[in-house]
């Protein structure tokens, strides 16, 4: 367990968490190893195999705490519980009217361009301390420059805005991977399973940014199925995916220090044969928990104004929202 800017990480196999007053009680084989208070509490991430008292979760959602649930050793995203949530039905089809409107294309274009831009900006910040790739990072800095001056006027189809976007990507990831060094065999982005520890870090990073967005957009009371650049698709939080976009490159700058700084090496991550993939070690992650929080700190607050000021436009203008 891990407890930091108010937010509980449990990740532990068999904890039986039950209701002590005003704190939750970690039991295991049926002695009581601890408790949290629940006042300071924000949000609580569950890794794998824990079991709950009911009472546990009515408690949270009372406090409008969110709780948001991962698998195993794989830390997929598996669901996310919130308390009441905001009732502004107008909000949601004011949000569904405009994903049909010119508005999709403008915020898709918008999205876009910030994401290009953060990319080429921090390909220049490396390339004055990495002079042994100087040249390809200044290479790749170029291409996104010339993306992002095709994309100012007028915003174009979205296909061809992907497009971009696609071309913009691939730019920038020529030349991140040749950020680390070769023992970690990182030479392309893969998920599902990641295959080297860099995509690992990354992966897990983007799952628990994406959990944040899906907590502010529900907690305002938008629709995060309903996206603007990445259209409806059965099962996907598309509004969250949008919103990932903008803060993806803070991510890549955070994994790139973690390695850069040696906090992690490959001793931190393991592979199984029956179970493909690799991953951090829960040991590792103990260590990995409260670095993403002191980073989350901010990106929550740049979030959060994100979301607020994508729901005031979406009711043109109006700041309805309460706070």
């Amino acid at each position: 367990m891990d407890r930091k800017m108010g937010t509980l990480y449990i990740d532990r196999k068999d904890l039986h968490i039950k209701l002590s007053g005003q704190a939750l009680a970690f039991c295991s084989n049926g002695i009581r190893e601890g408790v949290v208070p629940i006042n300071p509490l924000k949000r609580v991430v569950i890794v794998g195999n824990v079991t709950l008292d009911t009472p546990v979760l009515h408690r949270l959602s009372d406090n409008e705490i969110s709780v948001v649930f991962l698998s195993g050793k794989r830390l997929r995203f598996r669901g996310i519980l919130h308390g009441r949530l905001h009732n502004n039905g107008l909000l949601r089809v004011k949000q569904y009217e405009k994903s049909l409107a010119d508005f999709s294309t403008k915020k898709s274009l918008e999205i876009v361009k910030k994401k290009v831009q953060k990319q080429r900006d921090f390909l220049m910040e490396v390339r004055e301390r990495r002079s042994d790739i100087r040249y390809v990072l200044t290479e790749s800095a170029g291409t996104l420059e010339k993306i992002t001056g095709k994309l100012r006027g007028e915003p174009p189809e979205l296909e061809a805005l992907r497009g971009f976007e696609g071309g913009a990507s691939a730019a920038y990831f020529s030349v991140y991977t040749k950020m680390f060094p070769e023992s970690l065999e990182f030479s392309r982005r893969n998920r599902r399973p990641p295959e080297d520890p860099v995509n690992a870090l990354l992966s897990l990073c983007y799952t628990l940014l994406h959990f944040e967005a899906v907590r502010e957009i529900e907690v305002i009371g938008l629709d995060p199925v309903i996206g603007f650049y990445h259209q409806f698709e059965y099962g996907r939080e598309s509004l969250a995916c949008d919103l990932v976009e903008l803060y993806r490159t803070d991510v890549d700058r955070l994994v790139w220090d973690l390695f850069r700084e040696r906090v992690f090496t490959v001793r931190d991550f393991s592979t199984e044969d029956e179970r493909p993939g690799c991953y951090l070690k829960k040991e590792s992650r103990k260590r990995f928990y409260p670095l993403y929080e002191e980073w989350a700190k901010s990106v929550r607050t740049l979030l959060r104004d994100e979301v607020r000021k994508l729901a005031t436009e979406i009711m043109d203008g109006q700041d309805i929202i309460p706070e």
